[in-house]
This record gives C-alpha cells, sequence and structure tokens, in this order.
C-alpha cells in the first residue's frame, strides 16, 4: 500500500475503484482493513480511499498528543497529496468525530457527509456505561492481554451473541484484521487524548453538507441516543436507526447499511 508525507507523518492509504470519491475513516484504534467488507461495494460505483489515522495501521504513530482537529488536518492533507480537491466523507465512532471535524474546518472539499455510530462530545453527548468505559480506556487491562485476546474480547462489546455464535467465519476475518497491524499502547492513548476533547455541539449547525447519520439501537459503545442528539443539530440531516444493531453494524448490518449509505450516496452526486 502506498504512503503519503503529510505534516509530520506518513500516512499509509489505498485508492480502490472510480467514480467520485469517498474517504472512509476508521475508529478509535483500529486501522483501514475494518471496512473489508464495505470496500468492494462501494468501489463499484465510487473512489474509495482508506487511510490508517496517526497511531494505527501502517501510518506513522508519534507519542506526542493529538486532537480531532489534527487528524481532520491529516485527512486534508493525504487528500491534497493524492489529488483529490472533494469527496464524500464517511466517518465511525472516532472516524466519526473525525469527520464533523473535517466537515466543519474543510467544508469545500465535502461533498456528502456520512456519520455513523458516533457523537458530538463534551457535556451534551450521552456516554456509555462503566464496564465500556474500562473496556475501552482502561490501560492496565489492555497491557494484561495479548492482541488476540484483545480483540477477542472485543466481540461482545460489538455484535450480539447470536451473530457471534451463526457467523465464525466472519468474526475470525474481524479477529485477523485487528491483529495484522497491532495499535500500540501509546496509539490507544493519544487517540483517546482526542476523543476525551473532542466536542463540536455547538459548532454542528454550521455545517453545510448534506449529512446521513447511521446507528443501532443495541450499541453499547456510543449510545444511539448521540445519533438522534446529532441530528437534532445538523441542518436537515437524515438518520437511519438499524433496529438491534450494536456498534459493529458494519459488519452485522452490512447489507441494510450499506443499501441505506448508497441511496444517500447515489442522491447526492456532483454528476447527478
Amino acid at each position: 500500500m502506498p504512503t503519503a508525507k503529510v505534516g509530520d507523518i506518513n500516512i499509509n492509504y489505498e485508492v480502490r475503484g472510480e467514480g467520485e470519491a469517498l474517504v472512509l475513516i476508521n475508529g478509535y484504534g483500529s486501522n483501514s482493513r475494518s471496512w473489508f467488507l464495505e470496500i468492494p461495494t462501494f468501489s463499484e460505483e465510487f473512489q474509495v480511499i482508506t487511510f490508517d489515522n496517526r497511531g494505527t495501521g501502517q501510518s506513522d504513530k508519534p507519542d506526542i498528543p493529538y486532537t480531532m482537529e489534527m487528524m481532520a488536518c491529516d485527512l486534508a492533507g493525504l487528500l491534497e497529496a493524492i489529488g483529490i480537491d472533494a469527496a464524500h466523507v464517511y466517518g465511525v465512532s472516532m472516524g466519526g468525530m473525525i469527520a464533523q471535524e473535517f466537515a466543519l474546518s474543510y467544508s469545500q472539499k465535502v461533498i456528502s457527509l456520512i456519520l455513523g455510530c458516533t457523537n458530538c462530545g463534551g457535556r451534551h453527548s450521552t456516554r456509555p456505561d462503566e464496564e465500556v468505559m474500562t473496556f475501552l480506556f482502561d490501560e492496565e487491562r489492555m497491557k494484561r492481554l495479548t492482541p488476540e485476546e484483545g480483540a477477542r474480547e472485543s466481540l461482545p462489546f460489538l455484535f450480539s451473541q447470536e451473530f457471534i455464535d451463526n457467523n465464525p467465519e466472519i468474526v475470525e476475518q474481524v479477529i485477523v484484521q485487528r491483529v495484522e497491524y497491532v495499535t500500540p499502547l501509546h496509539g490507544y492513548t493519544r487517540q483517546a487524548q482526542a476523543i476525551m476533547g473532542h466536542n463540536t455541539y455547538a459548532r454542528l449547525p454550521q455545517l453545510q453538507a448534506s449529512t446521513l447519520i447511521i446507528a443501532g439501537t443495541a450499541d453499547r459503545l456510543v449510545p444511539v441516543e448521540n445519533s438522534r442528539i446529532i441530528a437534532s443539530r445538523i441542518p436537515n440531516a437524515e438518520l437511519v436507526i438499524l433496529e438491534n444493531m450494536g456498534h459493529g453494524y458494519l459488519v452485522e448490518a452490512e447489507e441494510e447499511a450499506n443499501k441505506a449509505i448508497l441511496d444517500f450516496l447515489r442522491r447526492h452526486r456532483r454528476s447527478r
């Protein structure tokens, strides 16, 4: 996979397909391979750009303070480096936070915006329960586990038990893509720092791009109420709620979610 020099780091990225650009932004501690089910579908109609956020995958992992503004700037620099003037932007979880900052700071580069299972941060967001907070941010727990143990421990926080039991092959694919390029502890720490500092609530009404928000009702990591809050703040935003789906809807509700997203993208092409 190619790399681009962007500011102080090298960013690992991949481009597949042709058409209007669609950039996919992955979440906390995960790398661009988390889109392994979406890329084949979206690249049939769009030029799909995936990349590893700073701190993860094959991109550089400087041990310095991270912010959402910094990671939005990373994305702007990457698009400039590969000659993309504007793109549809789809971010999930922490990637949705980056997408919000990107759309607020670089509105001219956003054709449309999709925010998956994310929040606006600050006191207006709905926090998960303490078990989830420990799972996400307890460094001592992370130190005790091997990468595979950590990946397997994450499964019940992402998917229903029924899905885990009935789809062992897909579950193993999830495990493989999570451990192939291990995120170092400081990568998690620095991304967590950015998450804790994230707050777009007051600025969301400024968003100009057509926006779709999507989330599952069973999401334990980012409770669905966060998506309803975001939808209430963005002018004319569309909201899709996936019943009984958790944070891992990209996998568990792949067909339903991708159908909704493709419908939205087709309606908001620049070249309709």
